[in-house]
């Protein structure tokens, strides 16, 4: 790969001309760049979508695979592609290989979702289920174009893919004439922020280019910090397509010459985001889909743009049906109309009524009570409000009424479990809290309950909480009583397990409502 200042410049040459000399267009479709009335009156400024949802794949990421294989000549078509994707490259290059003739194979995870592997074979690509997840579908899939002498196209790593991907800032650009502030797009191995930065950087150096990561899955902004692509030990996949713990070389190189930004974006926020572009097109976004519009509305809020152009690519819609109970749940925490609190009141007469005259005529979305002691009531309450500003106001008004509050509104631990877990204190003595998580797939949970029952006779599982969400993640809360002196053993075994974890043994939400407190004396 080039690595110098100047071959950085050849390669952004490259990908312009790669752009001026795309053919692509008999088959991909120029999206409109519409108005989105929702997103501007959030963010004071006029924000635009790049519709490329409206993609035969309802993703942009025919435009990348289309190109690269529009490059190959006709021996090298007539060896066959292979390509790795658990979902839109995989159509993307199934549908280029349909038009141009040439036979496909797409390598893709044994658990990806049969709506996913139908829509790759209904486009005539041969499916090659392998590996548990996409490093090892990667894998199996270059080991398998080597075998059959087939065309491996990447991706996210590869000039002429990458060239595909810049023919949307080109369109931009020309159906949006006047001055444009940034343009926002989603981040995973970096291939259409690199495409969009590169054109940009020709066409409209003024025009800042902002990569939006997950807060969980930021690799470009990790290899923007540490000067080289690196690999993350974990990433969140509640945007699955972008959940790349490694970003390529080539968009690295790219968007470190061009100087762009990144922004990260939690869950709530990428939730919110799906729900305004419903809101004005009547259509639902996938996670990744949303991510740019999510962070459109967090750097205008944090740099108080107002007044300005700003565009975000609204870059895929091939969202998972059973996602969207968890969507709906977390879009109002994400726009910030809805405050979940933990509110602790005096346990006497009166008390409840001044609690409910304190809520005012705001709604309540969820209530949890149960008494904890004879002296006082722990309650965990949902209310509808309109901005982080009116929580603030609000548990400041229960505290200066004599009544203990605190916001849990950004509480991952409390969103998840506690929420539904309240009123379960209990006396269990050397109590540990943790959070796990593990791939959702059928039998998962019981794995994963297999291996908690092979810990040690010492150890004693005291809670254990588990939800379908209805995404790729499987979440369980667990308590386990550990004696002081076990507790090297317990974070051996705990690391042995091989699931993602967290301690949530002081967080205040556990504390409140889960933990039974110590006797004095």
């Amino acid at each position: 790969r080039p690595n110098s200042t100047e071959s950085a410049r050849l390669a952004v040459d490259r990908i312009v001309r790669g752009v001026i000399g795309a053919r692509i267009y008999d088959l991909v479709r120029e999206t409109p760049l519409t108005l989105s009335p929702s997103l501007s009156a959030q963010s004071g400024n006029r924000v635009f979508l790049k519709r490329e949802d409206l993609q035969q794949v309802f993703s942009f990421k025919i435009r990348g695979a289309y190109h690269k294989m529009t490059r190959l000549s006709p021996a090298q078509l007539a060896r066959g592609v292979v390509a790795a994707s658990a979902g839109n490259h995989a159509q993307g290059v199934a549908l280029a290989a349909r038009r141009l003739h040439c036979q496909a194979a797409i390598v893709m995870p044994r658990h990806t979702q049969r709506i996913k592997v139908s829509a790759v074979r209904a486009l005539g690509g041969r499916v090659v289920l392998s590996g548990e997840n996409f490093d090892e579908s990667y894998a199996a899939a270059r080991e398998l174009a080597r075998k059959e002498r087939a065309l491996f196209i990447p991706p996210f790593d590869d000039w002429d893919v990458i060239a595909g991907n810049a023919t949307i800032a080109a369109e931009i650009f020309r159906q949006h004439p006047e001055p444009i502030h940034a343009i926002f797009c989603a981040v995973g191995g970096g291939g259409l922020l690199a495409g969009i930065a590169a054109y940009a950087s020709v066409a409209r150096p003024e025009t800042r280019v902002i990569g939006v990561e997950p807060e969980d899955a930021a690799s470009m902004k990790a290899a923007l910090s540490a000067g080289k692509p690196v690999a993350l030990d974990h990433v969140g996949i509640f945007a699955d397509a972008v959940a790349v713990k490694k970003v390529g070389a080539a968009p690295f190189q790219i968007a470190q010459h061009c100087g762009t930004e990144i922004v990260t974006a939690d869950n709530d926020a990428v939730c919110a985001a799906i729900k305004e572009i419903y809101d004005d097109s009547r259509v639902i976004m996938e996670p990744s889909g949303a991510l740019a519009s999510a962070g459109l509305r967090i750097a205008a809020r944090r740099r108080k743009w107002s007044g300005k152009n700003l565009v975000a690519l609204a870059c895929g819609a091939n969202m998972n049906f059973d996602r969207l109970r968890f969507v709906a749940e977390r879009a109002d925490l994400g726009e910030n109309r809805e405050a979940l609190l933990a509110v602790t009141i005096p346990e006497r007469r009166g008390s409840f009524r001044k609690f409910c005259a304190l809520l005012g005529r705001r709604s309540v979305t969820e209530f949890n009570y149960r008494m904890s002691d004879r002296d006082k009531a722990h309650i965990f309450v949902g209310v509808e409000i309109h901005s982080a500003e009116e929580t603030a106001a609000l548990i400041r008004r229960l505290r200066e009424s004599g009544m203990d509050a605190l916001d849990l509104s950004a509480n991952e631990a409390a969103k998840l479990h506690f929420r539904h877990m309240v009123g379960g204190r209990a006396r269990a003595e050397n109590e540990l809290a943790w959070r796990f998580e593990f791939p959702e797939r059928p039998g998962a949970l019981m794995n994963f309950l297999t291996q908690m029952g092979e810990m040690g006779p010492e150890w004693n599982i005291s809670m254990f909480h588990y939800r379908n969400h209805g995404a790729d993640v499987g979440r369980v809360f667990v308590g386990v009583q550990v004696p002081p002196g076990q507790r090297r053993k317990f974070a051996r075994f705990l690391s042995a397990l091989g699931y993602p974890y967290s301690a949530e043994t002081d967080n205040p939400a556990y504390r409140m409502f889960l933990r039974q407190p110590r006797r004095k004396g």
